[in-house]
């Protein structure tokens, strides 16, 4: 009798540790495919605003890069801005997201508008503001190269 007892109790108890690593790895696929689905961040993206082309690219160290020219200025041109180390920011979990980059008591962030109130909103915006967190620029922006 206590052979069957412990019998069942280590069946029950190796049954119990497959069933919960099934769950873990289970767990960590769908995590997995839901945040490559909606944060696919492209490794150069180039946005032109109104007054502004921006290309951002990210880096081997991971950060990113920001160039900017004049919206009729080729991107063959020097860059008249560059600003380096910036960081890729998640924003809520319907996959936007933007990158903040800092220069000289100025921030400048580029946002990825995938979940917005509106159609017609433009893809991408970019922000900027002064060093007492003022908005100074706001601009909507249309992918030129992805």
């Amino acid at each position: 009798m206590i052979k069957y007892f412990l019998l069942g109790t280590f069946t029950l108890a190796q049954l119990s540790f497959v069933y919960a690593k099934e769950t873990s790895n289970d767990l960590k696929i769908n995590t997995s495919i839901t945040h490559s689905l909606n944060q696919q961040v492209p490794k150069t993206v180039i946005i032109k605003t109104k007054k502004f082309k921006i290309r951002i690219d990210k880096q081997p160290n991971g950060k990113y890069l920001y160039q900017s020219w004049n919206a009729n200025t080729k991107i063959t041109a020097k860059p008249s801005m560059i600003i380096s180390d910036g960081e890729l920011i998640p924003d809520g979990s319907g996959g936007n997201y933007y990158f903040n980059f800092n220069n000289e008591g100025h921030n400048y962030q580029i946002w990825r508008n995938y979940l917005t109130d509106s159609v017609a909103k433009a893809p991408y915006t970019l922000v900027v503001y002064d060093g007492n967190d003022r908005e100074i620029v706001r601009q909507d922006g249309v992918v030129v190269k992805n």
